[in-house]
C-alpha cells in the first residue's frame, strides 16, 4: 500500500490559522503565533527593514504592520515599502504618505503600495516601515535576546531586523543603505 500521506497534513496548518485565504498571504519572517513582545523598535524618522519571503509569480499590492500597546503621537509621516533582494536591496514600491493619519494602540494597518508588484524570482525581500511621530507606535513582534541573534549567526543567513536611514520624511530611500542588526523583530504581512 502505496504512503499517501504518512503523518504530514493535507494542507498547511498556518494557512488554516490563517483563515484560509484565497489570495496572496505571506508572514515574514515571524508566524502571527511568535508575536510575544510588545516592541519599542521604531525610532522616529528611521526606517526598520524585516525580510519576508515571497514567491515568483506573487503579486504583492499590500503590507500590514501592527501597533503595539502604544500608538502614534502627533505623527506628521509614516509608510511602508517593499525592498528587492538584491546585495543593496533597492525600492520596489512605497505605500502612500499617511501624514498626520492617526494609527491607534494594537491595530493592524494595511496599506497599499502605490504599485503593485509581481515577484520575479522566489526568495527573500524585505518590507520597511518608517514613523516620524512625537511617539513613534510599538509594533507586535518578537524581542531577541541581542542584535547579534536578529544578524547572519553562520554564513547565508538573512538579517531578521535592521534600521536604516535618518532624517526621513515622505520618501522611502532608493535603497536599504547602511543598515544596523537590532533585536526587535515586527510582524509584517504581504497580500
Amino acid at each position: 500500500m502505496p504512503l499517501v500521506r504518512g503523518h504530514y497534513p493535507v494542507t498547511n496548518p498556518d494557512w488554516t490559522l490563517n483563515g484560509k485565504p484565497t489570495g496572496l498571504f505571506r508572514e515574514g519572517p515571524l508566524r502571527r503565533i511568535d508575536c510575544a513582545s510588545n516592541l519599542a523598535a521604531l525610532t522616529t524618522q528611521v526606517m526598520l527593514s524585516v525580510p519576508i519571503h515571497l514567491e515568483a509569480g506573487d503579486v504583492v499590492t499590500n503590507l500590514t504592520f501592527m501597533s503595539a500597546t502604544t500608538a502614534a503621537g502627533t505623527p506628521t509621516n509614516w509608510w511602508f515599502a517593499l525592498y528587492d533582494d538584491a546585495a543593496t536591496p533597492a525600492l520596489l514600491a512605497q505605500t502612500a504618505d499617511q501624514t498626520s493619519t492617526a494609527w491607534a494602540a494594537n491595530t493592524a494597518k494595511t496599506l497599499a503600495l502605490a504599485t503593485a508588484q509581481l515577484i520575479p524570482r522566489s526568495g527573500i525581500y524585505y518590507a520597511a516601515i518608517m514613523v516620524k511621530a512625537t511617539t513613534v507606535p510599538t509594533l507586535v513582534g518578537a524581542a531577541l535576546h541581542h542584535a547579534n541573534v536578529a544578524g547572519a549567526i553562520v554564513s547565508g543567513q538573512k538579517v531578521l531586523a535592521q534600521t536604516s536611514g535618518s532624517a526621513l520624511t515622505d520618501t522611502a530611500p532608493a535603497t536599504i543603505a547602511t543598515p544596523t542588526t537590532v533585536a526587535t523583530v515586527p510582524y509584517v504581512v504581504a497580500t
